[in-house]
């Protein structure tokens, strides 16, 4: 009988490339002593449009993060369940969600918030909330795909109204969420129609 032969397989590219991304900012962020994300991946409110950083920020802020332990906690997450929805949505859709959620996070951020944004918790929230939608079924709404939605999107509402000043964007979260809903949303049906 022959042994198995194991090798390692890069078996999520977009979100391992995400986190690759995240890692060496955060380490270049570290070496810099903070001045890497404060000039490049804080994406401020209320920002000059004049500045061509502005739209540097509005995108790279999803990479950066204020610490090692937001970079941690935030990795933690995405590396258990961004796998999962990148299997079931293909990477080029993957890469497209994250994309799309995280400049219109910021995009609107920038317009309705004087505080700035930095980190990949909007992009957390939408694997989260996508990962849900994984074992539906035609004509079913799953209850854990209600209750996870209900918690989550609740908490970051709570959070919002009861500590608003806390440092944590819960509206970056809340859009995440939002934007796995209706990301969500739209796949399943589109699955159904058969065009995915």
């Amino acid at each position: 009988m022959t042994k198995q032969k194991y090798k390692l397989s890069y078996n999520s590219p977009v979100i391992l490339t995400f986190a690759g991304i995240c890692l060496v900012f955060l380490i270049v962020d570290l070496i810099t002593g903070g001045w890497f994300h404060k000039m490049f991946l804080v994406c401020y409110g209320h920002p000059s449009l004049l500045d061509p950083l502005t739209y540097v920020r509005t995108l790279l802020y999803i990479f950066g993060h204020g610490s090692v332990q937001h970079f941690t906690n935030n990795m933690i997450m995405l590396l258990l369940v961004g796998p999962v929805v990148e299997e079931k949505y293909g990477s080029w859709n993957t890469a497209v969600m994250i994309l799309v959620t995280g400049v219109a996070s910021g995009i609107l951020n920038s317009i309705f918030f004087s505080t700035g944004v930095i980190g990949a918790s909007g992009i957390v929230f939408l694997m989260i909330i996508l990962s849900a939608f994984t074992n539906m079924k035609r004509g079913e709404i799953p209850l854990s795909l209600i209750l996870v939605s209900v918690i989550y999107l609740g908490q970051e509402v709570w959070n919002a109204i009861a500590v608003p000043n806390d440092g944590i964007s819960q509206f970056g979260h809340i859009m995440g969420g939002l934007f796995g809903l209706a990301f969500g949303i739209y796949y399943h049906f589109k699955k159904f129609n058969g065009n995915y």
